[in-house]
């Protein structure tokens, strides 16, 4: 089979460098960060934030939302050319500004969860505004407007791409009237994502929800280190009707997981919550 466009050179994986990753993380961090004074990432985050990466890099999930302070898109570039340098994340990556929000995407895997959802009849988008007084799936028509938000992401992404060849670019897209909830939970891999009217609040207080966590082990950083590598919730009362996505969510994981040789120790777990409040 020919190679694809990311089909480029991965080293022999050996013992990461664990002061260059902490030190690379705080960088991205950039001035001003922390309540008034500058704060220093903990070295456990960072070393938790280098595993996220590499999960990504690895193809065990197709995006991370970057929440490790205020760092944008030309820090985390940074970042992650500094996480090359010690042999980490050698797959190509981009690095996408998304409504002030920072996502480091694996691009293949994001265009095709994009694809994957543009082409299903009836994609897995659990309406929440709170006029409804309960989660309910959408229909066609009530998903079209999504659909084209994320028609439009995915135009954006081919057009990056072919804009750039180094082994980690960017690119920013304003998202105007884009759920950023929607395209952010496909972008991430989930298998239902939530959706609601832009500034409405949700029906998701007090709301039984099943919070799905995959975590594994990445002895590759450092021993003892678990990384969570997806972690999204559904609503209790759908899970029966979303039960053909839930189990094709797990199996392609598993079959991810086996493919890869940096994390050990795959654990897929679930539990209810109800909240007083959910913020989406």
């Amino acid at each position: 089979m020919a190679a694809g466009p990311e089909s480029l050179p991965v080293p022999v994986p050996g013992p990461l460098p664990v002061p260059l990753l902490v030190a690379a993380a705080r960088e991205a961090l950039g001035p001003g960060s922390g309540c008034g004074r500058r704060r220093r990432l903990p070295a456990a985050r960072a070393l938790h934030a280098a595993g996220e990466v590499l999960a990504v890099a690895a193809g065990l999930k197709p995006a991370l939302l970057w929440d490790c302070g205020n760092a944008g898109p030309a820090e985390l570039r940074r970042y992650l050319g500094r996480l090359r340098e010690a042999g980490l994340a050698a797959g190509r990556l981009h690095v996408l500004g998304l409504g002030g929000s920072a996502l480091v995407l694996r691009p293949a895997l994001a265009r095709g969860r994009l694809r994957a959802a543009l082409r299903s009849r009836a994609p897995p988008l659990v309406e929440v505004s709170a006029a409804r007084r309960r989660p309910a799936l959408c229909g066609p028509a009530e998903a079209r407007p999504a659909l084209r938000h994320l028609a439009a992401l995915l135009g954006h992404l081919r057009d990056a791409e072919a804009a750039g060849a180094e082994p980690v670019t960017a690119s920013e897209v304003a998202p105007g009237d884009w759920n950023l909830c929607t395209v952010a939970g496909v972008l991430l891999g989930y298998p239902a994502v939530y959706t609601f009217a832009q500034g409405a609040e949700n029906c998701l207080a007090l709301t039984p929800l099943r919070v799905f966590t995959a975590q594994a082990a990445c002895p590759r950083i450092q021993d003892g280190l678990r990384v969570r590598i997806c972690s999204f919730s559904v609503p209790e009362s759908l899970c029966a009707q979303l039960g053909d996505v839930l189990d094709a969510w797990c199996r392609e994981l598993r079959e991810a997981f086996s493919a890869q040789t940096e994390f050990v120790d795959l654990c897929i777990s679930s539990e209810v919550v109800s909240l007083p409040a959910v913020a989406l």
